[in-house]
């Protein structure tokens, strides 16, 4: 019996991670890229973050556009923790996972 528990509570949670996803306002969006770029500065901002959207949150997940591979490939490698940080300030949550996918994609 044990184990049909661990199988209803994993149902549970996969059920209440998908009612958890929240499309970002554009307010929210530009929050985060506001004080992204209050970190970075205008020239760094700029240079990595152009054409960049913050799309939504599903559970601890922040889901990012960028404009192309390049650009996904560098702010995720390079600013996930600080992304991570200020949208979960921004978001009232917990953001552990930052997924940069390019526009293509989306």
């Amino acid at each position: 019996m044990l184990h049909g528990t661990s199988a209803f509570a994993s149902c549970f949670q996969a059920h209440r991670l998908y009612l958890s996803r929240m499309e970002l306002s554009d307010i929210q969006d530009f929050a985060i890229q506001a004080r992204i770029a209050a970190v970075l500065g205008a020239t760094e901002f700029d240079r990595v973050f152009t054409g960049v959207h913050f799309a939504e949150v599903e559970g601890p997940l922040l889901y990012v556009y960028a404009k192309d591979d390049a650009a996904a490939a560098a702010i995720e490698e390079d600013f996930a923790l600080l992304i991570a940080d200020i949208a979960g300030r921004i978001l009232k949550q917990d953001i552990e996972v930052v997924v940069v996918l390019p526009k293509v994609l989306q």
